[in-house]
């Protein structure tokens, strides 16, 4: 079996990206995503590609999915009562939280509330020295009372999160058999979900695994029954916030690990045609219908992170290091009450959608001002199969046209304007702000609208090139078969960074070596395929934050202690020079956690075609467009479709497919390369 299939649901659009591994043919197709029921967008796409008789269902090997059901959850607020079980005296520690007050001077953002009231927050006598020793042994009796407690109060999830569990779980254990003896079957520990210090985080952390157990558990198995009807044969895999792929088994258990699945395909997909572009240093843009999402992608590779925030909770797990803001093509134009025109977060979504759509929506949004500017084709999206409406955008944009007093192109260009300084300013906080110069980078633009405003994006910044891949807004769909399947393990191991502890850290690495090789057994992964892969959280001695450092296997598998010592404690002072412009070599070090990360490679290549230079592309149509405040001017308009590696044209021109729409400003040249991207300088 050849084919694998990859399939990201987003708000507005469930994305396909169909591979044949023999022969390296592809297929990408869309459809409008179903929210109420995500599975059943996934199951109409697969009966429509099949329809196609490209290929046999037979031959359809992995199902690759990437879903935003956990991240909707949480941000909707929709998942299961959960009930929490903590150590005696620290009830109130999920709603106490860090001394961290980002709005603190703010009349109007509150915390959100605790997704865990304070009756249903139970306490079990049971305490933990701070090496892991017990100084109170669990009280069974009071348990099964507490969890009779729970069961009364309606929860239909449990979350346990003790004292230093992360050092000895036995306690966390027993609660957990506690529980399944009184048939609670969504139980999240959080020895399992992320074994670290931190209890905050830690407790923070499960109690969302187990707030989306439920509703999750019921996708999966729903999702499960369609793809063994559509495509009996295929591997069904789910993408993780860190960028790899995982089981639909390991997907139930941790659902919280998906939080971030979609962006992070996105991210993997967009490394991949980097590489193959040969622009290993980029900055990406995800426009899609609802948000976008920029991440910095240095020496082919994205950065990641273990602290992030989801719907306004913190989450500590490996997660792609993506910067979201309300900025899509569904995102609603406003006016506040200052007068102002305001552009998101709120979105039209799928439904009811932009007014263009004809589908109930009335409300303004960007992909109504660019059709009001001429940007997209009147026929229709989708290759016209969802043709827009000009008269009900332009209807749509009256209203704010009437009130700032100016006409309703100029309030079109002034709401692309306010999404496109949304976007500047994410790509600044990934960039500018860590000390990275925008302008040393190439802007990858991709999804719905990347490619339409990826060019106003790069101009605010100064960068010099837009790189647009030949299925923008499929790519995180494509990013899926790109995506390698992975399996992380953590471990936290306070050591000061010395000869003299090496052994401890050598026992430790052990220890995670042995479980990635037992889930490598599991997934029937063969020893010449494995790759384990390290890193340490180091950091100064008396600094809070840590620096995720990697480190060669070998190096803790044993050898010289003097050597390792030396070697890792030179990668950290390189790693925080590097990070923060500074660093002390004098200064002791210390380890606190160390991560081990066990994967199975895509080894999924970008195809590469013969380039001839000086093929003029077809003679184009022409459309008039507004791309500034002057006036529409002509616009070449290509079909992307007819445009092969080597040809050159400059803008003002429009270049359509069937995922997205590409704008070449005038003054600016496209190309395209041996991998059929689209490389756009930008001269102004």
């Amino acid at each position: 079996m050849s084919v694998v299939i990859g399939v990201d649901v987003g708000g507005t659009f469930t994305d396909f990206f169909v591979l044949d591994t023999v022969s390296a043919r592809t297929w990408v197709h869309k459809t409008s995503s179903t929210p109420a029921n995500p599975s059943q967008a996934i199951a109409t796409g697969l009966e429509e590609i099949l329809g196609w008789k490209h290929f046999d269902v037979g031959e359809v090997s992995r199902l690759a999915h990437g879903t935003t059901v956990a991240t909707n959850t949480l941000i909707q607020r929709q998942g299961a009562p959960v009930a929490l079980f903590v150590t005696e005296g620290f009830r109130d520690l999920l709603e106490i939280g860090r001394q961290t007050r980002p709005h603190l001077y703010s009349l109007q953002i509150d915390a959100p509330d605790p997704l865990v009231p304070r009756e249903r927050r139970l306490e079990i006598r049971e305490r933990l020295y701070a090496d892991g020793s017990v100084r109170l042994e669990l009280d069974e009796q009071q348990a099964k009372s507490a969890i009779r407690d729970a069961m009364a109060t309606g929860a239909q999830a449990y979350a346990v999160c003790f004292l230093f569990s992360f050092l000895n779980a036995d306690h966390e254990r027993h609660i957990k058999a506690l529980l399944a003896q009184a048939g609670c079957s969504a139980v999240s520990v959080s020895h399992e979900v992320q074994p670290e210090m931190r209890e905050y985080e830690r407790m923070s952390t499960t109690v969302l695994n187990a707030y989306l157990i439920p509703l999750m558990g019921t996708y999966l198995t729903s999702l499960e029954r369609q793809a063994r009807q559509s495509v009996p044969g295929a591997t069904l895999r789910i993408n993780q916030s860190s960028g790899g792929l995982m089981s639909a088994t390991q997907a139930a258990r941790f659902p919280i690990r998906t939080a971030l699945s979609g962006p992070a395909a996105g991210a993997v997909g967009a490394a991949a045609i980097a590489r193959g572009a040969g622009r290993p240093n980029v900055i990406t843009l995800d426009m899609g219908g609802t948000s976008a999402d920029v991440c910095l992608i240095r020496d082919g590779k994205f950065a990641s992170s273990y602290e992030g925030n989801v719907g306004g909770f913190p989450v500590r797990l490996p997660m792609v290091d993506v910067n979201a803001v309300g900025a899509g093509g569904g995102s609603i134009a406003w006016i506040d009450r200052d007068g102002l025109v305001k552009v998101g977060p709120m979105s039209a979504g799928a439904h009811p959608g932009p007014a263009c759509y004809g589908t109930g929506g009335e409300q303004p949004t960007i992909t109504d001002a660019n059709l009001i500017l001429g940007r997209l084709e009147p026929a229709g999206l989708l290759g016209g199969r969802l043709p827009l409406d000009l008269t009900r955008a332009r209807s749509a944009f009256a209203p704010i046209a009437a009130t700032v007093g100016v006409s309703i192109e100029h309030a079109a260009l002034g709401a692309i304007d306010i999404v496109v300084a949304n976007m500047v300013r994410a790509i600044r906080a990934v960039s500018i702000e860590r000390g990275h110069d925008p302008r040393r980078f190439s802007l990858l633009a991709f999804g719905g609208g990347g490619p339409l405003h990826g060019r106003a994006v790069a101009a605010s910044l100064g960068i010099r090139e837009l790189v647009i891949p030949p299925y923008p807004g499929i790519l995180c769909a494509q990013g899926l078969l790109a995506a390698d399947l992975t399996e992380d393990f953590v471990a936290t191991t306070r050591l000061r960074v010395a000869a003299t502890n090496h052994p401890d850290l050598v026992r430790a690495f052990t220890r995670l070596r042995s479980s990635a090789y037992e889930w490598y057994e599991e997934e029937g992964v063969a020893p010449g395929e494995r790759v384990l892969s390290v890193s340490l959280d180091m950091r100064y001695v008396g600094q809070n934050y840590e620096l995720a450092v990697p480190a060669d296997p070998e190096l803790l598998a044993g050898g010289s202690p003097d050597l390792a010592a030396d070697t890792l404690a030179a990668a950290f002072h390189e790693a925080h020079l590097r990070q923060y412009g500074t660093r002390n070599p004098r200064a002791p070090v210390e380890i606190l956690n160390l991560r081990v990360r066990a994967g199975l490679p895509a080894r999924i290549s970008i195809v590469r075609q013969e380039e001839a230079s000086g093929r003029i592309p077809p003679a184009p149509a022409i459309r008039d467009v507004w791309l500034d405040r002057s006036g529409p001017v002509p616009c070449a308009i290509y079909a992307r479709s007819q445009l092969l590696p080597g040809m050159s044209f400059p803008g003002p021109a429009i270049i359509e497919q069937l995922d997205a729409t590409t704008v070449v400003f005038p003054g600016d040249r496209a190309l395209v390369d041996a991998c059929s991207n689209l490389l756009v300088e930008v001269t102004a």
